[in-house]
């Protein structure tokens, strides 16, 4: 039985620190975007255009001070901003139509769809137990999707429908974006990425405003109430961006995924203390089938890498096998080299005597 100082060591017990406070970020953004929404501006790419600079100015400096060439071609980096900005242009458009609990939940679904282009384009394999967490995820998902059909509630949005569907959509490309970022973090690195993507994203980002939202922009009241949320919503992304690659090379997916988790169990609690809205029942079903799947899912996640930790002890051991086996064969073999040198040595002199 592992006791509870075993477990609860200062590593685990940071990872815990820190997935909860990247939780805590990923609400605060969907607060900021619900409150936007909810004071009708109607800005999702001009929120997000704040967090791209912010990564440009401080990642691209420490770029600019390494003076080292980029490891990936740059436009790499510009098809995955492409897809990083669309994909927060899309999550943020869903506050408009769909209530902040839906988005936080139907978020989830992109972990079925990095699982299908992991195995799809990088090849990997997933055991029973992972696919099975998708499946009961999935269902939770689908039932957030009837539960805002079935609620008289509307607060939460004007089109739950089409804002859960819009929601989808961006988690889609949410996949796409991270699965994308794996690859390139294995071929280039963390500063490089976030510099990189900071840079064509807030590009990106400019273009897209001064096509579809400067009238939005122009129209729009600034006061602290409008700027607050978009200061708080830009400064959450950011530390985001910033703090998930530390979670995951402290203690992997596993831990960011459970801690994503709580997200949602913290947006519940700001929908019915801040809000005062009443949450459909449904709500609580597709939480615990989301809760339950993630768990599935995480521990499959665990039992690959103590399978993969085991296979790569057994490989170290065969190795270390035959190297014991070579170094006592070279032992054996050393003596009868030795005397077979002294032989030699003895013919050599017996035939110098001979000669004389």
């Amino acid at each position: 039985m592992v006791s509870p100082k075993g477990f609860l060591t200062k590593k685990t017990l940071a990872a815990l620190a820190l997935g909860q406070f990247i939780s805590l970020l990923n609400t605060s953004t969907g607060f900021s975007s619900s409150e936007l929404a909810r004071k009708g501006i109607n800005a999702p790419t001009s929120q997000s255009l704040a967090n791209y600079v912010l990564l440009a100015i401080v990642y691209g400096s420490i770029l600019i001070y390494r003076r080292t060439k980029l490891k990936a071609k740059w436009y790499y980096y510009l098809l995955l901003a492409l897809v990083d900005v669309e994909a927060n242009f899309l999550v943020v458009k869903a506050y408009q139509y769909t209530s902040l609990t839906s988005v936080m939940l139907l978020d989830c679904w992109t972990i079925p769809s990095v699982i299908f282009l992991t195995w799809f384009f990088l090849k990997e394999k997933y055991r029973y137990r992972r696919l099975l967490g998708v499946a009961v995820c999935v269902a939770g998902l689908v039932t957030v999707v009837f539960s805002d059909v079935h609620s008289k509630d509307r607060a939460g949005g004007k089109n739950p429908l089409k804002g859960d569907l819009i929601v989808v959509a961006g988690a889609t490309l949410y996949a796409v974006s991270n699965v994308s970022e794996e690859f390139l973090v294995k071929s280039a690195e963390r500063v490089e990425l976030m510099a990189m993507l900071g840079l064509f994203g807030a590009i990106i980002s400019g273009c897209q405003i001064s096509i579809l939202e400067r009238k939005e922009l122009q129209s729009i009241r600034w006061s602290t109430g409008a700027v607050l949320p978009f200061v708080g919503f830009a400064v959450a992304m950011f530390l985001i961006y910033s703090s998930v690659p530390i979670l995951l090379k402290i203690s992997g997916s596993t831990m960011l995924n459970l801690s994503l988790l709580t997200a949602d169990m913290w947006t519940v609690l700001i929908r019915i203390f801040a809000y005062h809205e009443k949450v459909d029942w449904m709500y609580y079903i597709a939480f615990g089938a989301v809760a339950i799947g993630l768990i599935i899912y995480s521990g499959g996640a665990k039992e690959e890498d103590r399978a993969r930790i085991e296979v790569e002890a057994e490989t170290s051991e065969e190795i270390k096998e035959k190297d014991i086996e070579v170094g006592s064969e070279a032992q054996d073999q050393g003596p009868k080299i030795r005397s077979s040198k002294r032989s030699d040595v003895k013919l050599e002199s017996s035939s110098v005597q001979c000669t004389s």
